[in-house]
């Protein structure tokens, strides 16, 4: 399958979008998560726990989706192929460990800490709220750098597709030109 001009580029300006507002949900997460365990105030950490629990609840799944889904349909619809390019390869799988763990560990997490909280206890564990967002902002940021950077090079499979869409040029024909 391969997607036309516009299609294309409207799926480019998807993920694009789709990848930054997840980068920027953690980080978000992230300032809520230090503002909770770093503040003396139960008012402030309730209001922190409680803010991380909506966008985790509403925005990060959502957001999550849609940046795995736009970038398979672009792996699987340009000539970057989902595994062709190592880099390619690494985003697939980042991207899909990250989303798993937004839904088994981040989400969850946060879960505890604002039922602790609403009990009225203190912050049980200051990890539940800050360890997902660093992990997720650092493989956000990674991937982030390997989409521009590109490194690493064709997969086995990208340079056996490679060499099977070169033609090797019939010899009779290269002396007659020659």
């Amino acid at each position: 399958m391969k997607l036309s001009r516009p299609a294309r580029r409207a799926s480019l300006v998807v993920h694009v979008a789709a990848s930054a507002s997840w980068l920027g949900l953690t980080l978000g997460l992230l300032a809520l998560g230090i503002t909770a365990a770093t503040t003396g105030s139960a008012v402030t950490v309730e209001a922190s726990v409680r803010a991380m629990k909506l966008f985790a609840d509403w925005l990060l799944l959502p957001v999550a989706f849609l940046t795995l889904l736009s970038g398979l349909l672009l792996s699987l619809g340009t000539p970057w192929g989902l595994a062709r390019y190592r880099w390619v390869y690494a985003k697939f799988w980042l991207t899909l460990a990250t989303t798993t763990a937004t839904v088994f560990a981040l989400r969850p997490a946060v879960n505890s800490a604002v039922a602790a909280v609403a009990a009225g206890n203190p912050l049980p564990d200051a990890g539940d709220v800050l360890f997902g967002p660093i992990v997720s902002l650092s493989a956000y940021l990674f991937m982030t750098v390997i989409s521009v950077v590109k490194p690493w090079g064709l997969t086995r499979r990208g340079r056996n597709l490679r060499a099977a869409a070169r033609k090797p040029v019939d010899a009779g024909r290269a002396r007659q030109a020659a």
